[in-house]
């Protein structure tokens, strides 16, 4: 009767104690790239509530009279497509892609809850931070007949 080696069975897939405690103390709130975004709203006349935990995703700002919503994404955390930044750990691989690819499909599903409520909802990435405006601007853009 053949047993797999102790090593083997011992593997769990979580990070290590000394990336776990690295990983613990990266900012969630209060970024650089969420000041920027807020500036931003700001100086477009918006106003907004921070980390709203009533709607699906708890966006970081949202405005729910005018039924928009903006989610201010780290590209590793969310894993951003084709970006630099959106890198996995060398160690403890399949830990990390299993984590990615939850945290991909938990955005993708509050996002939908929220169009499907309604709202115009956007999705600014850590890396994009020279095209916030012209992002945000965008979300903001009357829609419907063009008045002459």
């Amino acid at each position: 009767m053949s047993r797999s080696s102790p090593s083997r069975q011992s593997k769990s897939l979580k990070p290590d104690r000394v990336t776990s405690v690295r990983m613990a103390n990266i900012r969630q709130k209060g970024t650089d790239i969420e000041a920027l975004v807020a500036v931003t709203l700001r100086g477009l006349g918006q106003h907004y509530r921070k980390n709203v935990r009533g709607l699906s995703g708890s966006p970081d700002f949202a405005n729910r009279s005018r039924r928009w919503a903006i989610f201010v994404n780290g590209c590793f955390w969310h894993h951003h497509t084709a970006c630099k930044k959106a890198t996995v750990p060398k160690s403890n691989v399949r830990f990390w892609v299993e984590k990615f690819h939850a945290n991909r499909r938990r955005d993708a599903s509050a996002v939908g809850k929220l169009r499907g409520m309604g709202y115009k909802v956007a999705i600014v990435w850590e890396c994009e931070r020279r095209h916030i405006d012209e992002r945000l601007r965008k979300i903001f853009e009357p829609r419907g007949v063009n008045r002459r």
